[in-house]
């Protein structure tokens, strides 16, 4: 099976410019009508071109940029039209934004008329590529809420059970989650690799936009709760210590790792080890990080539920609203989000969770993974998607949760009070966007 490199990884990972199709890092734009563009900054769309090229008999050139460069190497071509593809795609960390500007098709009038396939999706997934007036920009063929993905043979050990239903039940409260932390920690394992798991369970107790109508800064209690329930973690010793997209943090899926190897390099000698219980990861993360990383402890995972449902990235693709190739660029859209036969084939050959709903509702009943021991996370991940609400996802939302990861990481770590940690991030929100008004100013 294709392994899709996912979205937020990309960055993560500092990859490379890539290119596929005979592209080169600068990709250059093209009226030709048997020749497509198509930036991107996941290879998730490399296997769709190769099917879109057999089927039209034309030449695709796919250029993908790292995440953390995208925007900035997108917009100036975008702006002067020089080199700007035909097709490019956005992430959900800047969708909001983009949409809102003139480089995407409106795809909601002639001759695309997107707006009589609405029932066809997810909501939250055809809202979000929606700008303020109405106009539709962006179309994706993915839904991506997240879950608890867990080693079902620790569950049996310790909890007795390894049946999702009755785990998510255990997970089900904030108050419960930290139960089982205990149980495993006595058991000799840990909840989470490191603390920052928790973030998806604190704020989405009450999911607010960080920025409201009023341009206030909006710090819910989930957020401020957000500090004490990483610093629990952290002082109960419920983590293995192991940074997000560390090395000992990808090394912990597959079995023992050294305790608190941080962002070194994982010692197979080392004579303190622990196992890690769960990960909270959404869609892609089963098939872009659990199972590329997996060998030992395929086929013992499942995945649950949490205190709440929350959603993580997503990749939305349109067309460049002055590209010559209009015609060919919207064959491409619509095969990749609108068409039954590829996008059957695709989620059975991907195990993506479709936004497509014609397609998810023929094969969600009879879905299966091995990896998660037989379970249908089809079914799962559809559920939780119906409690997606889009309108907390603002333009402001990449860089400031950013700078809030980091204030509640300096608190955990000691380096700053929870007052000192808040009182520099109400400062940095301000220095960054000074027409938001937070806390005490």
């Amino acid at each position: 099976m294709k392994k899709w490199l996912p979205l937020s990884l990309v960055g993560m990972l500092g990859l490379g410019v890539l290119s596929a199709c005979g592209g080169t890092e600068d990709a250059e734009g093209s009226s030709s009508s048997d020749k497509l563009t198509v930036w991107s900054f996941t290879d998730e769309l490399e296997e769709p071109i190769e099917v879109f090229e057999e089927r039209h008999g034309v030449e695709v050139e796919l250029t993908i940029i790292p995440i953390e460069d995208y925007p900035t190497r997108l917009r100036p071509v975008l702006e002067s039209g020089t080199g700007a593809p035909d097709v490019f795609t956005g992430e959900m960390a800047f969708i909001k934004e983009w949409v809102e500007q003139d480089y995407w098709e409106d795809l909601s009038q002639e001759p695309y008329n997107v707006e009589e396939f609405k029932e066809d999706y997810v909501d939250y997934v055809f809202d979000l590529g929606r700008d303020s007036e109405g106009a539709v920009k962006a179309l994706s063929w993915q839904t991506t809420p997240g879950g608890i993905f867990y080693r079902r043979s620790i569950a049996e050990e310790v909890l007795g059970t390894d049946d999702p239903a009755a785990i998510g039940e255990r997970l089900s409260t904030m108050e419960g989650m930290f139960e089982v932390g205990e149980e495993l920690k006595a058991a000799g394992y840990r909840l989470f690799p490191d603390e920052g798991a928790v973030r998806w369970f604190s704020q989405g107790q009450d999911p607010q936009p960080w920025v409201n109508e009023d341009d206030e800064l909006v710090m819910t209690e989930g957020r401020m709760n957000h500090f004490d329930y990483a610093k629990e973690l952290r002082d109960k010793d419920m983590t293995a210590f192991a940074p997000e997209w560390s090395p000992a943090w990808f090394a912990a899926m597959d079995g023992p790792v050294n305790y608190n190897a941080g962002w070194d390099e994982v010692d197979e000698d080392a004579s303190s080890e622990v196992e890690v219980f769960s990960y909270a990861l959404p869609t892609w993360g089963l098939h872009s990080v659990l199972k590329t990383n997996v060998e030992e402890t395929a086929g013992d995972w499942a995945v649950t539920n949490g205190p709440n449902p929350y959603f993580w990235g997503g990749t939305w693709l349109g067309i460049y609203s002055d590209s010559d190739n209009k015609d060919l660029a919207w064959e491409f859209v619509q095969m990749m989000t609108h068409e039954d036969e590829f996008l059957t084939e695709w989620a059975l050959e991907t195990g993506d969770v479709l936004s497509y709903l014609p397609v998810t509702e023929e094969i969600k009943t009879e879905f299966s993974d091995d990896f998660l021991g037989g379970q249908n996370n089809y079914t799962f991940f559809l559920e939780e998607a119906q409690n997606i609400d889009p309108n907390v996802v603002t333009r402001y939302d990449q860089q400031i949760d950013t700078m809030f990861g980091n204030a509640v990481g300096e608190y955990v770590d000691g380096v700053k009070t929870k007052e000192e940690a808040l009182e520099e991030f109400y400062n940095l929100v301000q220095n960054a966007y000074p027409h938001i008004q937070v806390p005490n100013k």
